[in-house]
C-alpha cells in the first residue's frame, strides 16, 4: 500500500496516469510459477491491448484522508471503551455495580468518592482524566464527521435509512466508491466480505462462515447498524425475528447487516431516499410493511 501511494505520487508528479489492477486466475491474469518481469510486462501490454485489463478503483487521496478520520474516531472510541471497563472494574471491587448509570452525574461522584488506597485513587484519578480528554476529543471528531457527511450528496442520502448515522453513511461512501461498477447486490455482499465461503465438491454444496474479504471495519458499523434498523423497519424486523429463531442471532445479525448493504447499494445507484426504497419494496412485494417511525441513528 505504501510503495502504491510512492508510485502514483510520484507519477502524478510527471504527469503519468496510474492504473491499478487485481491478479488471480479469474482477473485474466496469468498465474505461474515462472514468474519474470519481462513476462508481466508482455501480459500486461497484451491485457491493455485487447481492452481485457482488470482496473480496479482506487480511491482519491482526498477520500482517503478522510477514511484516516473515522479510523481514528473508531480508535478513540474504542480507548474510550476500555477505560470505562477500568473504571467500572474499579467500582465492583468496592460492591458498586450501577452499569450504565456509573456514568451519570450521580454515579460519577459516587465513583470519585469510593473509598480506595493510594496507588489506587492516584489510578483512578488518571482513568477519569483520560476519560474526560477521549470523551472531548470524541465530541470533536463527531462534529467534523458530521460536517463532512453533510457535503457528501450520497451520505445524506443514506441517513434517510433508519440506523443510519453520520459515521456509517460516510463510511459506506468512501468504501463503496461509484455504486455503478457494481452489477448487483450480490457483489456488494462479497465486496465487503459477507457472503459465506464455499468448498462445494462432487454436487454437493457445503457452506463455511463468512468469507470476511474487504474493509473490517465497514463490516462492524454494518453490523452495528442492521441491529438498530431492524428495531425501526418492520421488513428488516420480522427477517431478523424469523432468522434469529431459525438459526441463532449471530447469524441473523449478519444477514441483516448484507441485507443492508444490499438496501444503501440501491438507494446510492438509483438515487432513492428511504420512502422511495419502501416504495419499490412494495410493488415487488405488497405483502411487506413499510412504515416509517422515528427512530435514533448509529
Amino acid at each position: 500500500m505504501r510503495a502504491r501511494s510512492v508510485v502514483r505520487a510520484a507519477a502524478r508528479g510527471i504527469g503519468v496516469r496510474v492504473e491499478a489492477g487485481r491478479c488471480g486466475e479469474d482477473s485474466g491474469w496469468v498465474v505461474r510459477r515462472q514468474k519474470t518481469d519481462r513476462r508481466d510486462a508482455e501480459h500486461l501490454l497484451d491485457l491493455l491491448g485487447q481492452d481485457r485489463f482488470p482496473e480496479i478503483w482506487v480511491p482519491s487521496l482526498e477520500e482517503r484522508d478522510v477514511r484516516q478520520l473515522l479510523v481514528h474516531r473508531h480508535k478513540q472510541v474504542q480507548a474510550r471503551t476500555r477505560t470505562k471497563n477500568q473504571l467500572q472494574a474499579m467500582a465492583l471491587s468496592c460492591g458498586v455495580q450501577k452499569k450504565r448509570k456509573l456514568w451519570t452525574k450521580v454515579g460519577r461522584a459516587e465513583l470519585e468518592q469510593l473509598p480506595l488506597l493510594p496507588y489506587a485513587a492516584e489510578r483512578r484519578k488518571r482513568l477519569l482524566e483520560a476519560l474526560d480528554g477521549l470523551e472531548a476529543e470524541i465530541d470533536e471528531l463527531d462534529r467534523r464527521v458530521a460536517e463532512e457527511a453533510r457535503q457528501r450528496p450520497e451520505a445524506v442520502l443514506l441517513m434517510t435509512h433508519p440506523g443510519v448515522g453520520a459515521v456509517t453513511a460516510l463510511a459506506m461512501v468512501l468504501t463503496l466508491g461509484p455504486a455503478e461498477r457494481f452489477a448487483s447486490g450480490k457483489q456488494v455482499g462479497s465486496y465487503f466480505g459477507l457472503i459465506p465461503s464455499e468448498e462445494s465438491s462432487g454436487g454437493k454444496q457445503r457452506l463455511g462462515k463468512i468469507s470476511k474479504q474487504g474493509s473490517s471495519f465497514l463490516r462492524f458499523l454494518l453490523v452495528e447498524a442492521g441491529q438498530t434498523a431492524a428495531r425501526y423497519d418492520p421488513q428488516l424486523k420480522r427477517f431478523y425475528r424469523r432468522l434469529a429463531m431459525r438459526k441463532n442471532r449471530g447469524i441473523a445479525k449478519v444477514a441483516v447487516a448484507r441485507k443492508l448493504a444490499t438496501r444503501w447499494y440501491l438507494m446510492l445507484r438509483e438515487q432513492w431516499t428511504y420512502p422511495q426504497l419502501c416504495q419499490a419494496v412494495m410493488q415487488v412485494s405488497p405483502s411487506h410493511s413499510v412504515v416509517r417511525k422515528n427512530k435514533p441513528t448509529v
